[in-house]
C-alpha cells in the first residue's frame, strides 16, 4: 500500500484518536470541529471518503460516520511508535514501584498488577517454564506415605509446587541428607542442571552415598517430566468488562476461552520473545491465533542473566490508546530487566 498524502494522514489519525477516546464511528463535523482542520466539512467527507476506498476505514451504517481498520490502526501505531516517549511521572511510578517491592516478593506477578493499573487492561506475563529457570532452593515434604510436595523457589521469587507419587515412602532422615545435597548443587542453576549433575554424580560414587544420589536423581527427573503448562500469568481480567467491545456475551466468551487455553497467547508472546523491541498484533494476526479480534501489545524482558527471559504485554479491544500503552509496555519490561538483574546481585552477595 503506497503512503498516504499528508493530508489523508492528518485525518487518518484524528479520526483514530477520536475512535480511540469515545469509541464511537467518526463523522466530518467532529473533526472539524475538534481537530483545528483549516478544512471544510465537504473536504473532511471527501478525504473520508477515499480513505474509505483504500480500506483504512469502514462505515458500519450508510448514516453513520466512519471507524478506523485494523491497517489505519496499524498506519497510526507506527507513528506514535516514533514519536512519543512515556510521560516523566509514569517513568517515575515505574521506577518506585520496583524499588518499594518487599523481598521475597513475586516479581512477575507484582509486575503484570502494575501493568494492569496503569494501563486499564489486563496484562499478561510470559516467564520461562520453570525447568529453564535458575532456581534457589529446592524442597521435598512429606504429605502421604507415597506422595511428596516438591517445592521449587527461583532465584525470580517465584515458587512453584509439583507434588510427585512415589513408588514407596522415604524416610525423613533421607529427605534431610538430600536437601544438603541439594544445597551444594540448586543455586542459580536450572532443574535441568541440577538433574543432570546427579546423573554425573551417581557415576563417580558408591555405597550410602550412591544410593541417595540415585534417589535424587529420581525425583529431579519425575520433577522434570511430562507436559508443562505454559507459564502465563494474567493481571486484571475483570477489566475487560469496562470495555464496550466485551459488553456482549458472545464477544467475550472467546477471549476467556484463550485465558483458558494458554498456549493460544503463548504463540504470540513467543514472538515478542524474539523481537529486540515492543511488538503490536492486531486484526488478522490475533484474530487467527487467539480466536477474536483483540490487540496485544508485547515486549520482552531479560532474565538475571541478562538474556531473554519471557514477555509481558497488555491485551485488550483495538481501539486500545497506543500512544501510551506502547512506551508503557516497553519501559516496564525494562524496568523488570534491570529489577531481575538487581536481584540476582542481592542472591549473590
Amino acid at each position: 500500500m503506497s503512503p498516504l498524502p499528508k493530508r489523508a494522514r492528518s485525518v487518518l489519525y484524528a479520526l483514530v484518536t477520536e475512535f480511540i477516546a469515545t469509541g464511537e464511528p467518526v463523522g466530518s463535523r467532529t473533526l472539524s470541529k475538534k481537530y483545528g482542520f483549516s478544512l471544510s466539512p465537504a473536504t473532511i467527507r471527501n478525504v473520508l471518503a477515499d480513505l474509505e476506498d483504500s480500506g483504512y476505514l469502514s462505515q458500519p451504517h450508510a448514516s453513520a460516520g466512519r471507524v478506523p481498520t485494523p491497517t489505519a490502526f496499524r498506519v497510526f501505531i507506527d507513528a506514535v511508535m516514533q514519536q512519543r516517549p512515556l510521560p516523566e511521572d509514569e517513568v517515575s511510578r515505574i521506577s518506585e514501584h520496583f524499588t518499594e517491592l518487599p523481598p521475597g516478593a513475586d516479581l512477575l506477578q507484582e509486575t503484570g498488577r502494575l501493568l494492569s493499573s496503569m494501563s486499564g487492561a489486563p496484562a499478561l506475563v510470559l516467564r520461562k517454564r520453570s525447568d529453564s529457570r535458575t532456581l534457589l532452593k529446592i524442597r521435598f515434604i512429606r504429605t502421604r506415605p507415597q506422595e511428596l510436595l516438591a517445592v521449587l523457589v527461583c532465584s525470580d521469587g517465584t515458587v512453584e509446587n509439583r507434588f510427585l507419587t512415589l513408588d514407596h515412602p522415604i524416610e525423613e532422615a533421607d529427605l534431610e541428607r538430600l536437601h544438603n545435597m541439594l544445597e551444594e548443587a540448586v543455586t542459580g542453576c536450572t532443574l535441568v542442571a541440577v538433574r543432570d549433575y546427579f546423573a554425573r554424580q551417581l557415576e563417580q560414587q558408591e555405597g550410602e552415598l550412591r544410593r541417595l544420589r540415585s534417589l535424587g536423581h529420581s525425583l529431579l527427573l519425575a520433577m522434570s517430566s511430562g507436559p508443562r503448562t505454559a507459564d502465563v500469568l494474567i493481571e486484571g481480567q475483570s477489566r475487560l468488562l469496562d470495555q464496550p467491545e466485551f459488553g456482549s456475551v458472545e464477544a467475550i466468551r472467546e477471549l476467556l476461552r484463550a485465558f483458558e487455553d494458554r498456549e493460544r497467547l503463548v504463540s504470540l508472546l513467543d514472538l515478542a520473545i524474539a523481537a529486540d523491541h515492543v511488538q503490536v498484533f492486531l486484526g488478522e494476526e490475533t484474530n487467527r491465533m487467539v480466536g477474536c479480534p483483540v490487540s496485544l501489545v508485547a515486549a520482552r524482558y531479560s532474565d538475571e542473566e541478562g538474556a531473554p527471559g519471557g514477555a509481558l504485554g497488555i491485551i485488550g479491544p483495538q481501539r486500545m490508546d497506543y500512544a501510551f500503552v506502547v512506551p508503557l509496555v516497553g519501559a516496564t519490561a525494562n524496568a523488570m530487566s534491570a529489577a531481575l538483574a538487581r536481584k540476582r546481585e542481592l542472591n549473590q552477595a
